[in-house]
């Protein structure tokens, strides 16, 4: 029975991915239920009682350097997630980007559905990409995803996309850039270790680009926008409209889950959140924390935009690691180094819903 079940499950997702069209697709067809490879057993409730008191740390750049470092550290040690205000990334920017992206989901199926691919082929991909690395498991994600490439090498051809869109998303990641390498410098401070250290170490660059849309559900207690991971990235910063639905896993402090508290989104701010990288990198100073999204209205679409910046250094010689500076004999290195290549495939073999991060680590026995 259960191979049938599987078997029924694996044609179900077949049919939809042939569709091209996504999530978005069911919401045009007027659906009212949700389809059974979207339900989960273990769906997140979109209610978070008692948890509105908790704020995400606020890091302001118009502050004296010294106070923005403190920021930095404190936020990156305790939380892993803070708002960025007074970033110097245009509002009208920004606003166009987050609307160029809602306006790709929401064009004529027929007009997306030409780059619809489950595989990361080229610059641009659009799907809706599974949580886990088979395929054919269910629960897919209630959310559709706009990839695009950035780097390496020669600027990228994006000319599949609309003008429209091609334009803000280019002018956004182009903004996004330099702001990234402040960030990437504040977080190196943060470290101790000097404000060119992880530029230095490992170019930092944000050539992956996704572009999220979360249609309005019938059901939105009964599936997930995403489910709970970490970021295999440095560090991410996203963009995200006002329907809010991002949670993080709050730290409990005797190593256990811990609660899940709402991100609620904060006006002309840039959200940054540690990844699994620099965890490793910073050797467990810093925290790459647990998120999730769930689903909270059946009228609104919820648009973000992820930009993860990451390692351009990705030759098999170049191996990353915990910082030689932040290893002493009370603190060992927690993780053993790996190239860029090696923590990718790990990645993809563990699936979007794990941190991969923990067969890196050095045996306490060691």
């Amino acid at each position: 029975m259960a191979a049938t079940k599987d078997y029924g499950a694996a044609a179900a997702l077949a049919v939809f991915h042939e569709s091209r069209t996504g999530v978005r697709g069911l919401v045009e067809s007027s659906a009212t239920k949700v389809p059974p490879v979207f339900l989960t057993a273990a769906t997140p409730s979109p209610q978070s009682p008692g948890t509105t008191a908790f704020a995400i740390p606020v890091v302001d750049l118009s502050l004296p350097r010294s106070d923005t470092v403190a920021l930095v550290r404190a936020a990156s040690r305790s939380c892993g997630f803070f708002h960025v205000i007074n970033h110097g990334v245009p509002a009208g920017v920004v606003d166009s980007a987050v609307s160029a992206a809602r306006a790709f989901h929401e064009q004529p199926r027929a007009a997306r559905s030409s780059l619809y691919s489950l595989e990361p082929v080229g610059a641009v991909a659009y799907s809706t990409i599974p949580n886990a690395p088979e395929q054919g498991a269910p629960p897919l994600p209630w959310r559709d995803t706009l990839r695009v490439r950035f780097g390496p090498g020669e600027a990228p051809d994006l000319d599949c996309l609309p003008a429209a869109c091609r334009d803000a998303l280019k002018e956004y990641q182009r903004s996004l850039t330099e702001f990234g390498k402040e960030m990437a410098g504040l977080l190196s401070e943060a470290l101790g270790v000097g404000t060119e250290r992880l530029e230095q170490a490992m170019q930092v660059e944000g050539w992956l680009m996704v572009c999220h849309y979360y249609p309005p559900c019938p059901e939105p207690a009964r599936v997930v926008g995403s489910l709970e991971h970490t970021d295999p990235s440095l560090f991410t910063v996203l963009a995200q409209d006002g329907v809010g639905g991002l949670q993080v896993r709050r730290d409990d402090g005797n190593g256990g889950g811990g609660e899940w508290v709402d991100v609620a989104p904060v006006t002309g701010a840039l959200l940054v959140n540690i990844g699994d990288v620099l965890k490793v990198v910073s050797n467990d100073e810093l925290k790459s924390v647990e998120h999730r999204v769930v689903i909270k209205s059946t009228q609104d679409a919820r648009v973000s935009i992820a930009l993860f910046f990451n390692p351009a250094k990705r030759d098999k010689s170049d191996l990353f690691g915990p910082l030689p500076e932040l290893v002493t004999a009370e603190k060992p290195a927690r993780y053993r180094s790996f190239t860029v290549q090696e923590f990718m495939s790990s990645r993809r073999e563990h699936g979007h819903s794990r941190s991969s991060i923990e067969q890196f680590k050095v045996s306490s026995s060691q």
